[in-house]
């Protein structure tokens, strides 16, 4: 009949939904698919926010927060980076992914496009496309090192209708991490061009090498146009709590409070007191939680090292593991059948984008019990799997 607008049903689903939607009746299988870890959120997080549902707090708040959410936001920004953010310039938001949305409705009119720096998590180009943009894929290259990043090709993709450059850093699914010295040509190209930057630091304490990933915010002033992604859902295991927040350009506090309101109207207000527990006492977790994803690392690496068939990608970010599988070009159909042969559930590289055609990712903040077992049958799967 005509009712949806153009574009929305003919938008791809992402194949990790596809690969996802398989096992939910596999009985037995490991799940490595999804960007989450196996641990519940921690009882001090939990407590925070039952208490402060059972002390009332049940009611609307302030569409970019309340006061001590965005005030604990401001202080975990200068506790993490040494950085001053006045909280005019934070909003708290339904997810992470809503900030992208967010983000895609201030600035995105029909006809513009994006530069995606990619393999990349598919939701955020997907958004943007909802919104009327086109999008532009850059991929990085990869090697023995890692994955590396090709700023003038980055910069060769921009043209008069670019509204945005988009990356992720530490990177979904690659784990590749922007230095200082791209992050500051980045911004200088930014500035030249008036182009904004949309920069998911969703990861930025999952790292391997340092305490904290470098974040734009390390060199953009006030007025810049740099955006940054933050999600309460990996550091802290609160993926089911959907809250994440966004950090914008001076003189952007009513546009972005105006867009909450008619999109959400605000987080719920006990969650926000679960998250202000998360930013202001959650340090010895995230260090723990880290350190399991090391080990997790540890396990993953050394078992696809040992595998033939296998070439794993190193990275020092995130927690996932991308690798590809010689003689296999369809990771969508070789990531089904391990569902059903192998009962491992993994994510096909062209979820991703350019570059990660033929690759495969699994997420291992897992148990080192779980790890290894996965590890297992996927090394019985991957040694005897050959395509149709």
């Amino acid at each position: 009949m005509g009712l949806i607008r153009p574009g929305i049903e003919t938008l791809e689903d992402s194949p990790i939904i596809d690969v996802w939607r398989m096992g939910f009746d596999v009985e037995g299988v490991i799940g490595m698919w999804a960007g989450e870890p196996d641990v519940p959120t921690p009882a001090f997080i939990c407590d925070a926010a039952a208490k402060a549902m059972a002390d009332g707090h049940t009611f609307y708040a302030h569409n970019r927060g309340i006061d001590p959410m965005r005030q604990a936001l401001v202080d975990y920004h200068r506790r993490t980076y040494g950085i001053e953010l006045p909280e005019r310039r934070i909003t708290l938001t339904s997810s992470g992914m809503s900030a992208v949305m967010l983000v895609a409705q201030a600035m995105i009119d029909q006809g513009d496009n994006i530069v995606a720096i990619t393999p990349s998590w598919p939701n955020i180009c997907r958004a943007m496309q909802m919104n009327g943009a086109t999008i532009r894929e850059v991929s990085m290259g990869r090697g023995d090192a890692g994955w590396s990043l090709d700023l003038d090709a980055v910069f060769a993709a921009c043209d008069a209708r670019t509204k945005l450059i988009y990356l992720a850093s530490p990177g979904n699914p690659t784990g590749f991490m922007l230095e200082r010295a791209e992050g500051e040509r980045l911004l200088a190209f930014a500035r030249e061009r008036n182009i904004a930057i949309l920069s998911d630091e969703v990861y930025h304490r999952i790292v391997y090498d340092r305490k904290v990933a470098f974040s734009m915010l390390d060199i953009a002033g006030p007025d810049d146009p740099v955006f940054i992604i933050g999600s309460f859902s990996k550091s802290w295991a609160m993926t089911g709590w959907r809250l994440g927040w966004l950090v914008y350009p001076e003189g952007m506090t009513a546009s972005f409070e105006k867009l909450v309101q008619f999109n959400t109207s605000g987080a719920p207000t006990f969650l926000q007191y679960g998250a202000i527990a998360a930013l202001n006492d959650g340090e010895a977790f995230i260090e723990s939680f880290v350190a399991r994803c090391a080990a997790g690392r540890n396990i993953v690496n050394e078992r696809l090292g040992r595998m033939p068939r296998i070439r794993n990608i190193p990275n020092n970010g995130s927690f996932y593991a991308m690798f590809s599988v010689d003689g296999v070009t369809d990771t969508l159909t070789f990531c089904k059948r391990a569902v059903v042969e192998a009962k491992i559930g993994m994510a096909p590289g062209e979820a991703f984008g350019l570059g990660a055609a033929g690759l495969v990712r699994l997420c291992y903040a897992k148990s080192p019990e779980n790890l290894t077992e996965a590890m297992d049958r996927l090394e019985r799967f991957a040694a005897t799997y050959q395509e149709a």
